[in-house]
């Protein structure tokens, strides 16, 4: 498991405690690296992401499972950098959406005009990440 000892450790767990959005990045057969921004949440091990099972996403996890997660940056200066790097594993036969996943996005779900139902049924791969290392500044 990861270390967030110091004030860097610190900054990064509380990130990942509070953000709605965190870029998955995956890499293509052809080594091509895919950035995608996905609902995520962190359990205190491991992420959390949801996906429709047929996106490239999926696919190229079950072909290279070492991804890079990273959260936007500070607009103004660039500054807040924090990557992330972890080994992903996708699950096709998921269980109930968590409630604390349900909780953190209850409003995105209503703005989107979707029903959990719905959410369920189109974004059935659970990608699970165990982080490994992060970096940043």
């Amino acid at each position: 498991m990861v270390s967030f000892d110091g004030e860097f450790g610190t900054r990064v767990y509380h990130r990942l405690q509070h953000e709605l959005v965190i870029w998955l990045t995956t890499v293509s057969n052809d080594g091509t690296p895919q950035p995608n921004p996905v609902w995520f949440l962190w359990d205190g091990e491991t992420c959390l992401v949801y996906s429709k099972p047929d996106t490239a996403k999926v696919h190229n996890i079950s072909h290279r499972s070492k991804v890079a997660l990273h959260f936007e940056g500070a607009a103004v200066d660039g500054g807040d950098v924090i990557i992330l790097y972890g080994e992903a594993r996708v699950n096709l036969n998921t269980g109930p959406i968590p409630a604390a996943y349900r909780r953190k996005y209850k409003q995105a779900i209503k703005d989107f005009g979707y029903t959990w139902e719905q959410m369920h049924s189109e974004y059935s791969a659970a990608i699970s990440i165990r982080l490994t290392k992060y970096r940043g500044f």
